[in-house]
């Protein structure tokens, strides 16, 4: 009876065993079934169409500040007003500046009259010298320090009245260019100052004449050349598409934006655009050629960091990856990787490194 017992137990332990063996490698075959699907990385550059953002605004504009100090005597223009080049926007009055050029204009005629007095003493001097022992050589040479003495008091004297006459010219605000007034900030009797430069006494924008400023991702700007087209939309006239020539570039990557500004030149010459508006602008960027493409869903984006996971040598390698053009579907990425290589689709941050992958 006991070894009827004991047989039954071996047999029980032997079939337990098999039945533990059995799961196990049921476990293990599972395991090496799961699979990742995956796609082979392409070389090429992605075709695509970006919408940024931009910003009209004038092609020259100025903030008109007082060179002299003085009174608003007049204004002749206000906002909205359209100025030509030379046309005369506001005067001032600083009667001071006038009683100093007049002081400068004697003092100037004073000299010259002492310079043509002692020039004409030195010819004479000169003159008179002909005749030996009449005129001694020191008072030859005193008169000629002296006239050379006035000619250069009456040089400077000269050029002293020229600078009051300069200044009293900066009474009169000439517009320097075409355009409009867009501030005014004065009117007659104010008292404005040279050193104050908290507002302007007038703001002049040229508005017939626009720049369209954008600014364009480091990885699309090398692919931009000048003349090349674009267009743009503004919310004031929907629908429009306008068209416009790349016209300059900064050739600056800004450091905190990682962007190159480029300008495009808008005429305007109906006016129905101005300074100051948005754009949407439209660029066809024809994609980088060293580029990598992958499905959009192959890149995976995290707090820290940016990458696609590759299978290398059946494991899965989680490699760091930048991104360029990209349309629907796919996106241009720059990284460790090469042609050829597999790469998972649907990938996430929770798939690990180091899983063998049939």
């Amino acid at each position: 009876m006991k070894k009827i017992i004991t047989i039954v137990t071996i047999i029980f332990i032997i079939v337990s065993c098999s039945q533990q063996n059995d799961e196990k490698k049921q476990g293990d075959t599972k395991k090496a079934t799961v699979q990742f699907q995956t796609t082979i990385i392409e070389k090429a550059g992605l075709t695509t169409m970006i919408k940024l953002p931009g910003q009209l605004v004038a092609f020259q504009e100025v903030s008109i500040f007082p060179k002299v100090n003085g009174y608003v005597k007049s204004v002749n223009v206000d906002i909205g007003s359209k100025v030509h080049t030379g046309q005369l926007l506001m005067t001032l009055e600083a009667p001071e500046l006038i009683q100093a050029a007049l002081q400068a204009k004697e003092r100037y005629a004073r000299s010259k009259s002492d310079f043509a007095i002692d020039k004409d003493r030195y010819q004479r001097l000169l003159l008179a010298s002909q005749t030996a022992g009449a005129v001694s050589p020191l008072d030859i040479s005193s008169a000629q320090n002296k006239m050379q003495a006035d000619s250069s008091l009456t040089n400077a004297e000269k050029a002293n009245w020229q600078m009051h006459e300069t200044m009293l010219s900066y009474l009169n605000v000439i517009a320097p260019f075409d355009g409009i007034i867009s501030e005014r900030n004065v009117h007659p009797g104010a008292l404005v100052s040279n050193a104050s430069k908290d507002k302007p006494m007038l703001e002049l924008k040229q508005n017939q004449h626009l720049r369209l400023q954008v600014d364009i991702p480091e990885t699309i700007a090398s692919q931009l050349k000048e003349n090349d087209t674009v267009s743009f939309y503004v919310n004031a006239l929907p629908g429009k598409k306008m068209v416009a020539h790349i016209s300059r570039k900064s050739m600056n990557i800004s450091s905190q934006l990682h962007s190159e500004k480029i300008e495009m030149d808008v005429w305007n010459k109906d006016e129905a655009l101005s300074p100051g508006m948005y754009a949407d602008v439209l660029l066809y960027s024809k994609g980088n050629a060293t580029a990598f493409i992958v499905p959009k869903n192959a890149v995976v984006t995290s707090t820290e960091r940016k990458f696609v996971i590759v299978i290398r040598n059946g494991k899965t390698v989680k490699v760091d990856v930048t991104t360029g053009n990209e349309t629907i579907d796919k996106i241009e990425v720059f990284g460790n990787i090469e042609v050829g290589e597999r790469v998972i689709i649907n990938a996430n941050d929770e798939i690990k490194e180091g899983i063998e992958v049939k």
